[in-house]
């Protein structure tokens, strides 16, 4: 167990997500982050399971041994610097004129730093009356196959499910406190082959255009909104996201034709009952035709109830503001997570996120920091 000059000693995250940023975890790389980590956590008393699984490598952590147990959940591995030039080392940490630069910094190294500092501070006050956990993985900007999925399966053989998890994605799009992600929605892509018959394109009574059959299939799925939207959600939306025949002859009818689309769904969906309807409407304009399916996430939502009231009243009171319950934008592990407990998303303002020069400033860090332990004060109380 930590002793209160060892935690005070991670009080400031600053000089923790300074350190995070200087290794260079870009996707699927450590370079360090967790051993970083890893430190710090054992250092405030945590016992640390490192899980690696493929060339992956992923924390559990926790400290205390009864519940209430809350669990914070994010990731170490970054996306790329890109080709264009940063005003500074992107993973030097830098601190200029009150604003911490590097790739991490707001995605979502500096949230981490932020929680391990928002448990420093809670712990100067003593053991946990709970449990305190979090779920670092290195694989969140990457496939997500052998990071966040596979601790989860871990946790539950090893009876480490929380009561609640809160991702520290950055989620406030203008100032720290406005938003809190209570859901997400869900998304599948699809690839389509529609085969026809090749002909001369003189003669086309000989042959069975495949590119007719696949516009007027493609007409019918964005001729009108997939949904009006539900309670919590935006409606559904589908983009077709390729259309390729590869037929570099004018004069003939190709074979087949390929496309792709993406569906973004809420919650009146599955991505199973989207390829149904999907393979439905292609069935009526082509008879021969191959649909390849991929869920990357299934839609998801943790309605407002005594949990949410919870994170909601403690960063109204450390900010002042109320956050609005969102759920829109992408994907995150916490459609994985809500498999096995309530969970929501509450971090930095994510304006800068995979940018070049991202950055958070240093004092935003340091509120983060505090409303992380207050939200852990409040749901152990």
């Amino acid at each position: 167990m930590a002793d209160s000059g060892s935690a005070a000693g991670f009080s400031d995250p600053l000089p923790l997500a300074q350190s995070l940023i200087r290794c260079a975890s870009v996707t699927p790389a450590d370079a360090g982050a967790q051993d970083a980590l890893t430190g710090m956590l054992s250092s405030l008393g945590f016992t640390v399971h490192r899980l690696r699984y493929g060339d992956i490598e992923n924390i559990f952590a926790r400290i205390g041994t009864e519940g209430p147990h809350i669990c914070f959940a994010g990731h170490t591995d970054v996306v790329p610097v890109g080709a264009a030039n940063w005003r500074s080392d992107p993973f030097g940490g830098e601190v200029r004129d009150g604003v911490l630069y590097g790739r991490g910094a707001c995605d979502m190294k500096g949230a981490i730093a932020a929680f391990v500092s928002g448990v420093a501070q809670y712990l100067e006050n003593g053991p946990p009356k709970g449990s305190i956990s979090l779920l670092i993985t290195g694989d969140e900007e990457g496939p997500a196959t052998d990071g966040t999925v596979k601790v989860l399966e871990w946790m539950r053989a090893n009876d480490q499910v929380p009561d609640f998890c809160l991702v520290g994605e950055p989620t406030c799009p203008v100032k720290l406190g406005d938003m809190v992600k209570i859901g997400r929605r869900g998304s599948v892509n699809m690839k389509i082959e529609v085969h026809g018959t090749q002909g001369h394109v003189a003669y086309p009574h000989r042959a069975d255009n495949p590119v007719h059959r696949l516009i007027q299939a493609l007409g019918a799925l964005t001729s009108a909104p997939v949904d009006a939207g539900t309670d919590w959600f935006e409606p559904s939306t589908l983009q077709v996201t390729s259309i390729d025949v590869g037929n570099g002859a004018t004069n003939v009818i190709p074979a087949s034709a390929r496309a792709a689309l993406n569906i973004r769904f809420n919650d009146g969906h599955s991505g199973a009952s989207l390829t149904a309807w999907v393979r439905a409407t292609l069935s009526r304009y082509a008879e021969r035709f191959d649909l390849e399916s991929s869920i990357s996430g299934e839609s998801f939502v943790t309605k407002p109830g005594p949990l949410v009231d919870i994170l909601r009243g403690a960063i109204k009171g450390a900010t002042g503001v109320d956050p609005k319950l969102d759920t829109g934008g992408g994907t995150s592990d916490a459609r994985f997570i809500a498999n096995y407990c309530p969970v929501a998303e509450f971090g930095l303002v994510g304006a800068t996120m995979h940018q070049t020069d991202e950055r958070v400033p240093v004092a935003e860090l340091r509120d983060l920091a505090r409303i992380y332990r207050d939200i852990i004060a409040a749901f152990l109380a």
